[in-house]
């Protein structure tokens, strides 16, 4: 399974790293032209545009654009199968148990734009950062988090430790930094309450064993 789960990832690099180069191809011969995000929400609102969102389904219940389309492309596998689970083990090793998300993921946006524009679609426009890039000022949103929020998980998420979260720490004040500090301190309890039950329960096994 150790090996699978290696064949996987350098085969997920090679091809990341191939889709990388057709991507920077389609933005640099304009076949995909580059909005910001405050562009995009002028866009919507001026034109009669579709704004494609191609999250996946625990990014998207977080935060989206009214108005949009859903469509994820690459969205959570959550089948439990001999299939799927070196990939899992690979992605939770590689990562996935400190983001939430694959190490190795794709950009989304970018392979959606390809998509479409190898489908025939031609007047396509590429939001350059997503939507966690976007402030919320520039589009209109609904769900309950901020944009910028909606693609972050694991245990980064719960301790606070993302470079989002720091800088809604920055403008919500110590409120918002005395839950995570609580968060912390919760995990080092269960942590050590953990530690001193394995003693107990070694103490308890050489009791028992013992003549």
């Amino acid at each position: 399974m150790q090996a699978d789960g290696e064949d996987y990832a350098l085969k997920q690099m090679k091809d990341m790293a191939a889709a990388r180069k057709r991507w920077e191809a389609l933005v640099r011969e304009e076949k995909v032209k580059v909005l910001t995000p405050r562009e995009a929400g002028y866009a919507i609102q001026l034109t009669n545009k579709t704004l494609l969102d191609v999250h996946p389904s625990t990014e998207h219940q977080k935060a989206w654009v009214k108005g949009s389309t859903w469509i994820p492309i690459f969205d959570v596998d959550d089948k439990f199968d001999a299939g799927t689970l070196s990939r899992q083990i690979t992605s939770f090793v590689m990562g996935g148990w400190w983001s939430g998300v694959p190490t190795l993921s794709y950009n989304k946006s970018l392979a959606a734009c390809e998509l479409l524009y190898n489908a025939g679609y031609k007047n396509l426009f590429w939001v350059q950062g997503g939507l966690e890039a976007a402030e919320e000022e520039d589009l209109i949103r609904e769900g309950p988090l901020p944009f910028k929020l909606a693609g972050i998980g694991g245990v980064s998420e719960f301790l606070g430790f993302t470079d989002q979260q720091r800088d809604a720490a920055a403008k919500e004040g110590w409120s918002y930094r005395l839950m995570f500090s609580a968060r912390l301190v919760g995990v080092f309890l269960v942590a050590d309450a953990l530690f001193i039950g394995a003693q107990q329960v070694g103490h308890y096994l050489r009791d028992i064993r013992s003549p």
